[in-house]
């Protein structure tokens, strides 16, 4: 694997490669149960959220550096995603999961291959692979932003 990951996302990858290619997809719908709920006052607005093109469910994500009593450099990512879409689901769990809670530094350090790391490769088709890379790619994206504008 490239470089050192957060424990957290490392975590992730580990608990996905001890596995066998049908207990990855079960490990992936368990985390597609686990999104966790957009914080209160995101809720209702949704249109605060950035459509994640390169999905083909409507996914929604935005990330908040130093907010809600975070330390200043804090990352937290918040996403939506169908239940009829449990794939993508999944995937954005796991981001939401593996990202909130580090820095801006530790997220922007995280490989953009980290998607094709996991194992899932031969379980779910390219074009889902590439909706969690664009993911990945966004949050970064608005962390970048929002570290500039701090």
């Amino acid at each position: 694997m490239s470089t050192e990951l957060p424990r957290s996302l490392a975590e992730i990858r580990d608990d996905f490669l001890e596995l066998s290619q049908q207990d990855r997809l079960q490990l992936l719908l368990e985390f597609s149960d686990e999104l966790p709920a957009l914080p209160e006052r995101l809720q209702g607005h949704e249109d605060e959220l950035e459509r994640v093109e390169e999905c083909q469910s409507p996914v929604f994500i935005t990330v908040t550096v130093g907010a809600d009593g975070d330390a200043p450099d804090v990352v937290r990512m918040h996403a939506t995603a169908p239940r009829e879409a449990p794939t993508t689901r999944g995937f954005a769990s796991i981001l939401a999961q593996g990202l909130s809670g580090l820095t801006a530094s530790e997220v922007l350090a995280v490989p953009s291959d980290y998607p094709l790391t996991i194992g899932l490769s031969e379980a779910v088709s390219p074009l889902r692979i590439r909706g969690m890379v664009g993911m990945l790619g966004r949050v970064q994206r608005q962390v970048r932003a929002a570290v500039a504008a701090a």
